[in-house]
C-alpha cells in the first residue's frame, strides 16, 4: 500500500483520490478551502462530480503538512496559476525520497517553465523525482470508472514506471514516456486549440471547421515542440492528439465551453463566470505567445485565439484571416 497525498480537491484531484483509494492506497486529500472539504465530508460527493461516491477511506485535511510528511507520492492537482505557491507551502513538509506528480496542465507565463519545472525550481536543491501525468482524462469519467488512458512522463523512467504501477487499474491504463517536456507542452497548448474549436461551434460552423482546427492545431503544437527539442512522436500519442481530441470535442471540456460562449458573443469575463471553473487555455495564452517569439515559430490558430481573448477581436474576422492566409503545402 502506497501513501499518497493529493494537493487540490477540485474535480481532478478528487477523481484521482477516489481512484487511488479504490486501488488500495492510503490517500489524503488536501484543500486550502475547509468549506470544500466539509461538503465532501458531509455528502461524500464533489459538487461538480455528482455521480461519483467519494469513499470514506480518503482522509480529508486542510493541513498541508499532514498530506505531505509521510507520503510516498505527492500529487499536485491545483490549477497551473497556483502551482508555484502550493509548492512553496508543501516544501517544508516533503520527504526527499517522495515522488512528486503534477497533473496540472500549463506553462508559467514569465518563466516559460512547465509544471514539473516549477516543482524542480521551487524545491531545489533537493533532487526530487518528478513525473507529469497527462492525457485524455476528463475527471467526470474517471470518477465513475469509465475506461481511460493516461501517460506517466519523466526523465527518470523508474519513477515513471512506479507511478504507472500505482495508478493503473482495470479502468485506467497507464503508459510511460520519457519526453516529459513534450507531454507537458501538449497539455498546455491543446487547451488553446480547444478554445478555438469551441469558438467555431459558437459561431455556428460545422464539423469540417472543427476537424480542420484540431488537425492544424496539432500541427502547430508539434511545430513548436520540434523547435523546443521534444520528441515528435509525443504529439501524435495520447498526451498529444488524444488529449486534444477529447478537450476540443467533449461536453465536459471547460475550454471548449468557454470558446463556445466567446463565439456566441460573450466577453471573456462572462464566459469564465458561466463555466464556473478555471479555463486553463486562457491562462496558457501568454506563455504560448512568448514561446512562439523565443523559438520563432508561427502559431496562427493560437495567434487568432489571442486576438479574440486579449484584444476583443471579432471571431468571424479571425476565421476569415485564417482562411485567407498565404497558400502553402500541408
Amino acid at each position: 500500500m502506497t501513501r499518497i497525498g493529493i494537493l487540490g480537491a477540485g474535480t481532478w484531484g478528487t477523481a484521482l483520490a477516489k481512484h487511488l483509494c479504490q486501488n488500495g492506497h492510503a490517500v489524503t486529500l488536501w484543500s486550502a478551502l475547509p468549506s470544500e472539504l466539509e461538503q465532501i465530508r458531509l455528502t461524500h460527493r464533489h459538487p461538480k462530480l455528482p455521480d461519483a461516491w467519494i469513499p470514506e477511506g480518503i482522509q480529508l485535511t486542510a493541513d498541508i503538512s499532514s498530506a505531505c510528511e509521510e507520503a510516498d507520492v505527492v500529487v499536485f492537482a491545483v490549477p497551473s496559476v497556483f502551482m508555484r505557491s502550493v509548492a512553496e507551502r508543501a516544501k517544508p513538509h516533503l520527504l526527499p525520497d517522495t515522488i512528486l506528480v503534477s497533473v496540472a496542465k500549463g506553462i508559467e507565463p514569465k518563466t516559460f517553465l512547465t509544471m514539473t519545472d516549477i516543482l524542480t525550481d521551487v524545491l531545489s536543491p533537493v533532487p526530487y523525482r518528478v513525473v507529469a501525468l497527462s492525457g485524455p482524462t476528463h475527471a467526470e469519467e474517471v470518477s465513475i470508472d469509465l475506461p481511460t488512458t493516461i501517460v506517466s512522463a519523466s526523465r527518470d523512467i523508474e519513477a515513471a514506471e512506479t507511478i504507472q504501477r500505482i495508478f493503473s487499474s482495470e479502468t485506467l491504463r497507464t503508459y510511460t514516456n520519457s519526453d516529459i517536456e513534450g507531454v507537458e507542452l501538449c497539455g498546455a497548448m491543446k487547451n488553446i486549440i480547444a478554445l478555438a474549436a469551441g469558438v467555431s461551434d459558437g459561431i455556428g460552423y460545422g464539423d469540417n471547421a472543427k476537424a480542420a482546427l484540431i488537425t492544424r492545431g496539432m500541427a502547430e503544437i508539434a511545430r513548436l515542440g520540434r523547435a523546443m527539442g521534444c520528441d515528435e512522436r509525443t504529439f501524435y500519442g495520447l498526451a498529444g492528439v488524444g488529449d486534444l481530441i477529447v478537450t476540443a470535442t467533449s461536453r465536459h471540456s471547460r475550454n471548449n465551453r468557454a470558446g463556445y460562449l466567446l463565439g456566441k458573443g460573450l466577453s471573456v469575463e462572462e464566459a469564465i463566470q458561466e463555466v464556473g471553473m478555471v479555463v486553463e487555455g486562457i491562462n496558457a495564452l501568454p506563455a504560448a505567445m512568448g514561446l512562439s517569439e523565443r523559438y520563432q515559430v508561427e502559431l496562427p490558430i493560437t495567434f487568432g485565439v489571442w486576438d479574440i481573448v486579449k484584444n476583443g477581436a471579432d471571431p468571424k474576422e479571425i476565421v476569415f484571416k485564417l482562411m485567407n492566409r498565404e497558400f502553402k503545402t500541408e
